[in-house]
């Protein structure tokens, strides 16, 4: 099997997520789903925090 290609690949995250999200909300697990958008919220504002964004575009 080939390497995927990037959208392929994030195709299948967006599927997954979907799914995991799906089986929470069927099997009310809510808190659960709390937890994991929090996590995210938390993962995504780090990344956002660290990112050197003064520099993007520039050549050094």
């Amino acid at each position: 099997m080939g390497k995927l290609s990037r959208r392929t690949t994030a195709l299948l995250y967006l599927i997954a997520a979907s799914v995991v999200i799906g089986l929470f909300i069927y099997l009310e697990q809510i808190a659960i789903l709390y937890v994991l958008a929090t996590l995210g919220i938390v993962v995504l504002l780090l990344i956002v925090a660290f990112a050197d964004l003064e520099n993007i575009g520039s050549e050094s």
